[in-house]
């Protein structure tokens, strides 16, 4: 049964231009980075730097609508950027040599996503289905739900601002800030095996867009495990 994924009306209200797709996806092969993952982010880095022809990633419109939007519930865009604002950065740094940059590589999978980040310059993000509890929800934060992070090596628990918006589950948060920053408790890492993939968008990205950068993180998905169950879930 697909993973229930509900945006909340308080959410819908304070950022009504929100979209968002899914791509679930089963039986996956993960480990290390390698050559093929390394390509996609090497590729995604050149689109990105042909895309913003020497802007910064906070010129482009779909930025500034993410900049505005993490505004409106009370967050500093410049000090908490976005996921995919801070990937392009990233990207953009060191990168004379036609290369990725200081893109990190973490593993195939996420390394696959991220490629999709930097080159359609929207924030996705990875989870782990068979570490999330219950079904996922985009709310705003009462204050009270735990988020278990890392903190000077050790596991800690922080909780979300009252009103930050903040992706969750039954155990709790998984995404502070909406797409600023990942928990550990149900990231991907080298042995998973099922995950979903979260495309978010703004107006005034179009849906076809959205579309398009899914399909194509399907697309690397299946190259990078063949025989993968890969299903794209219509933007909500």
């Amino acid at each position: 049964m697909p993973l229930t994924l509900t945006v909340s009306d308080e959410v819908r209200a304070l950022v009504p231009g929100f979209t968002h797709l899914a791509v679930e996806a089963h039986g996956l092969v993960n480990g290390p980075s390698d050559e093929a993952s390394s390509a996609l982010l090497d590729d995604a880095a050149r689109r990105l730097a042909e895309r913003l022809a020497g802007a910064g990633p906070d010129k482009d419109p779909h930025i500034a609508a993410w900049r505005a939007a993490y505004s409106a519930f009370g967050a500093k865009p410049s000090r908490t950027r976005n996921s995919a604002e801070a990937l392009a950065k990233r990207a953009l740094a060191d990168n004379g040599d036609g290369g990725a940059g200081g893109l990190p590589r973490i593993n195939r999978l996420v390394d696959a996503y991220n490629a999709i980040s930097v080159a359609h310059l929207i924030p996705v993000g990875g989870e782990d289905l068979d570490k999330i509890q219950g079904g996922m929800r985009l709310v705003r934060a009462t204050g009270d739900e735990p988020f278990v992070t890392m903190a000077g090596g050790e596991e800690t628990v922080e909780h979300p601002e009252p009103g930050e918006i903040v992706w969750c589950d039954e155990a709790g948060v998984t995404c502070r800030r909406w797409n600023w920053r990942q928990g550990p408790r149900t990231r991907i890492e080298d042995g998973t095996v099922n995950a979903i993939f979260l495309l978010e968008s703004l107006a005034p990205m179009t849906v076809a867009e959205l579309t398009a950068a899914g399909t194509e993180l399907a697309e690397s998905l299946e190259k990078l495990s063949p025989g993968a169950r890969i299903t794209v879930r219509t933007p909500e």
